[in-house]
């Protein structure tokens, strides 16, 4: 596209881009198409009108337009350090609302949250953000996926939800940042163990269990956590298949066993194979905790 092309379609996103539709106003699906096939590489002036008005989109029921377009584009942005820390701010803050925002696609939460990893991601390699910013996003990424209750994945026509995983990510780029103390990595620890074995009847399928395990994994590296305290997090899991009776006698009961058997085999399998010590090191919490599942 032409130079003079691409500086009209950034004013007309300009003046459009606060009605937070899909495709933005001044866009079709030609344009994104097109925009994608050029690996996103526009102008500053297009390509801030599309921070603005791509978020719209990743609530799209298209997953070519959601995963393809709102979801790569940001994220390759971000990853290339083409936003600047204004704009970080107010996508993060975008996004942030998108959270709440209760649709019956479903799409928008989990997308909104998997874009949410890659701007904890930038904060993480440079950090940008106050550390009162810093643990507010801490406090949500816990929140969110603590309350994640959709439990779809994967659609053949649709794409994909994966609430569970998609909120697993972002708490992984929080748990990996230097910045983010004991305590906060303790608020996300809980929010894992909260969707390891969750209330519902729910049997994952779509790979949740290990999704869930990196932060925990990445956490032990860290080393933030002595054995003593990696024991009682474990050890506090089995509790919340639900009451022994209970047990291979009610269907909540063996999807609560499943998940948290995945979830548990998942840190077992890493911590084994791991170099790392301090993962390795899981492996005796583990097992204690794999004994104590009926």
């Amino acid at each position: 596209m032409r130079a003079w092309a691409w500086l009209a379609w950034a004013g007309m996103l300009l003046s459009y881009s606060a009605q937070a539709t899909c495709p933005p106003e001044g866009t079709d699906p030609g344009s994104l198409r097109l925009l994608r096939e050029q690996k996103f590489a526009v102008p500053g002036e297009v390509r801030a009108a599309l921070v603005a008005g791509l978020p719209a989109c990743l609530a799209d029921p298209d997953p070519a337009v959601r995963d393809g377009v709102a979801y790569e584009g940001l994220s390759t942005w971000l990853r290339a350090g083409q936003l600047d820390v204004q704009q970080r701010r107010a996508l993060r803050d975008r996004l942030y609302a998108m959270l709440g925002e209760d649709a019956a696609a479903g799409f928008g939460p989990p997308f909104a949250a998997l874009v949410l990893s890659e701007v904890a991601r930038t904060d993480r390699v440079a950090p940008w953000m106050s550390a009162d910013e810093r643990a507010d996003m801490v406090a949500r990424a816990a929140a969110y996926l603590a309350s994640v209750r959709d439990y779809r994945g994967f659609d053949a026509v649709e794409g994909w939800r994966h609430g569970v995983a998609h909120g697993a990510d972002w708490l992984l780029q929080l748990v990996l940042n230097e910045q983010v103390d004991r305590g906060q990595v303790d608020t996300l620890l809980q929010a894992i163990a909260e969707q390891a074995v969750p209330e519902s009847a729910h049997a994952y399928v779509f790979g949740e269990p290990g999704r869930l395990a990196r932060p925990v994994l990445y956490a032990a590296r860290r080393g933030l956590l002595d054995e003593a305290a990696w024991t009682r997090w474990f050890g506090a899991l089995p509790p919340r298949l639900g009451i022994p009776e209970q047990a291979y006698a009610d269907s909540v009961w063996l999807a609560r066993r499943h998940d948290l058997m995945a979830f548990l085999m998942s840190v077992h399998l890493e911590a084994d194979q791991s170099g790392d010590p301090n993962i390795r090191a899981l492996k005796p919490a583990v097992v204690q905790a794999l004994k104590a599942v009926p």
